[in-house]
């Protein structure tokens, strides 16, 4: 059995859609957890995209917390773009077949997927046994959740791996290669035992990336090291004209982390 649980989901359009996903390509359970709106699951726009779904919808589990979604299922699977907990996530088509082979031996196998804002939390993403994100073409590299979700449904349901494909070269353009080289800097120089060694850290970089042929997927992957080392930071901290998307994906974060950061105060004052 599939159970997709979305963490904090806002979107009732994307949660109708995960709705008539799951009828398209079930059996499924459908869980939410914390939802951002207490009306998600009657507002009128949740209703049109599951209309004609009524019987599932009145079966949509809702939980204060991920550790509760998760506790009768016996493998579980997150879906995030970014390095979570120093913890690397694996391409789709390799986790599928280890969530076919659970779901065909009849254990139940939580889908689970993070807010629509900003992903799994660390602490959602540190509960599940594997993280995993879909491939994209460069040009756009951010899936809605309700197309999300289906993809996966539907690729569980055919029992069928995705198809490789391959990717069409795209080259560094001049403000992505200087935020490369600056996030390697900054992260890499703070390893340093010396300022000599600082130095030449930052010196190589710069000999190396400044004309070798790099392409968004290279930069991507390395991105994803130095976010797993720790470095958060987008091309807007380094003094970047980022994209409207950065400034919101860095504004999301920090909402989160403000969030957690409260969280952990709260509970410590008590």
């Amino acid at each position: 059995m599939k159970r997709v649980i979305l963490c904090r989901p806002a979107g009732p359009r994307n949660l109708g859609t995960v709705v008539r996903a799951a009828a398209n390509f079930g059996p499924v359970e459908v869980a939410v957890v914390g939802p951002i709106l207490p009306s998600l699951l009657i507002h009128p726009d949740f209703e049109q995209m599951s209309h004609g779904v009524e019987e599932l919808v009145e079966r949509v589990l809702v939980f204060d917390n991920l550790n509760d979604a998760l506790a009768d299922c016996h493998d579980s699977v997150g879906f995030s773009a970014r390095a979570r907990h120093h913890r690397v996530t694996l391409p789709w088509p390799e986790v599928l077949p280890r969530c076919l082979a659970s779901d065909a031996d009849d254990r139940r196998i939580g889908l689970v997927f993070g807010t629509e804002e900003s992903g799994l939390s660390g602490e959602e993403a540190g509960l599940v046994q594997v993280l995993t994100h879909i491939a994209t073409s460069s040009e756009h590299t951010s899936l809605n959740l309700g197309v999300a979700v289906s993809l996966v449904l539907y690729a569980m349901f055919s029992g069928e791996s995705p198809p490789e494909f391959e990717r069409i070269r795209a080259p560094l353009n001049g403000m992505d290669r200087a935020y490369l080289k600056a996030h390697l800097a900054d992260t890499l120089g703070e390893l340093a035992t010396s300022k000599v060694a600082k130095a030449d850290i930052e010196a190589s970089i710069e000999r190396v990336f400044n004309h070798a042929e790099v392409e968004t997927r290279d930069a991507r992957s390395w991105h994803t090291v130095m976010r797993a080392l720790g470095n958060q930071k987008t091309p807007l901290d380094y003094g970047l004209a980022g994209s409207p998307k950065e400034a919101r994906r860095k504004e999301a974060l920090e909402r989160a982390l403000g969030s957690e950061a409260a969280k952990r105060d709260s509970s410590k004052s008590k």
